[in-house]
């Protein structure tokens, strides 16, 4: 299985965008993500690389796509 790394926030948050979340408010450095049908919110922190155990904690039952999509992905 290949190794999980940070992720920059601005493809975190993208991948979501693209999954059906809205950004419904900004706390401080984080961002806040709801999506109808879904119970928790999504929050990612607004930072250059999100750490592997925050990210790995994000639920991909949240969204319609692999958990390998998110930390492959290549969204610009």
């Amino acid at each position: 299985m290949p190794k999980i790394t940070p992720l920059p926030s601005s493809k975190l948050r993208k991948v979501f965008e693209k999954a059906g979340f809205t950004c419904v408010r900004i706390e401080g450095d984080h961002y806040v993500y709801t999506k109808p049908g879904i119970s928790r919110p999504v929050v990612i922190p607004d930072w250059p690389e999100v750490p592997e155990l925050t990210a790995a904690n994000v639920n991909p039952a949240y969204i319609d796509l692999p958990i390998n999509f998110i930390f492959c992905a290549h969204v610009d």
